[in-house]
């Protein structure tokens, strides 16, 4: 059984600040060790349930978060801030099984530690097919077009809720519950890595996905930014449009999940130039 795991941090039990998760923050180290304990307690929870080989996509930020000396399983890691298919980087149709882990609740999202969508300093809201989604919901596009399931995904409460709009919906381990964007009571991290393992043994063994997330065809998706003009620049691309009565929210639509993705990616990527 081949895994693909794709790994957020602010999911992850404990951390409650970007200090905790940014490079040359003062308590990087620390959310650093609980990210790497959460992602091993998965790949031993998966060779419990038969995987024998696994890719990790280190996903937030610089994409360097993760020591590849010290994950389990003897995963290969996929790291570096610059990939085409952003979080969902080396996924493609031979693997069996996916896992989200330390995912985080979407930039509208109440009482969700840390809730963004891609780009806090860009993106305001996401909808696809009328219902606002963060980046679970994002990444199961591609998920949908590899026909991949995605087994697990672990992280807060609302990430958990999100999680489970997915059709079907994967198995979720809560590892906190957010009380505001900067505020959660946690697990201890022993027992959110226990909860892990067996969700992740759980998810590969008797509660084995059959088939990937599925869509309402065609797909519509609505991005409204933080302003009018990160919204005009993405009308740039083919295919992306203005809505009419929203001068920050841009349409797209299609039946393809991997083209909106990549749009959607390249939306992210583009209007970072106004912001840095």
């Amino acid at each position: 059984m081949k895994v693909f795991i794709s790994t957020d941090f602010e999911g992850v039990a404990g951390i409650v600040d970007w200090d905790q998760i940014m490079v040359g923050s003062s308590d990087y180290e620390m959310g650093r060790r609980l990210l790497l304990g959460e992602l091993n307690a998965a790949i031993d929870g998966a060779i419990a349930a038969g995987a024998t080989e696994f890719v990790v996509n280190d996903s937030h930020s610089s994409m360097r978060n993760l020591p590849p000396d010290l994950l389990h399983g003897q995963a290969r890691l996929i790291t570096g801030k610059h990939k085409p298919m952003y979080m969902m980087e080396g996924l493609d149709a031979s693997f069996d099984a996916i896992l989200f882990l330390g995912y985080h609740g979407s930039i509208g999202a109440s009482q969700s530690v840390l809730s963004h969508t891609y780009n806090p300093r860009a993106i305001w809201e996401v909808r696809i097919n009328g219902e606002i989604v963060g980046e679970t919901a994002l990444n199961a596009l591609v998920a949908a077009h590899y026909d991949v399931p995605i087994a697990l995904v672990t992280g807060d409460q609302v990430t958990v809720e999100e999680a489970r709009r997915l059709s079907p919906e994967p198995v979720c381990v809560e590892v906190k519950r957010s009380i505001s964007r900067y505020a959660s009571e946690s697990l201890h991290p022993e027992v959110a890595r226990e909860l892990i393992h067996t969700g992740a043994r759980h998810a590969l063994t008797s509660n084995k996905p059959v088939s990937a997330q599925t869509f309402a065809m065609p797909i519509h998706i609505e991005v409204t930014f933080l302003t009018a003009d990160m919204a005009e620049m993405s009308t740039w691309l083919h295919g992306v449009e203005l809505a009419e009565d929203r001068s920050r929210t841009v349409l797209l639509t299609g039946s393809d999940p991997l083209m909106l993705f990549r749009t959607f990616v390249t939306m992210v990527i583009l209007t970072r130039s106004l912001v840095e």
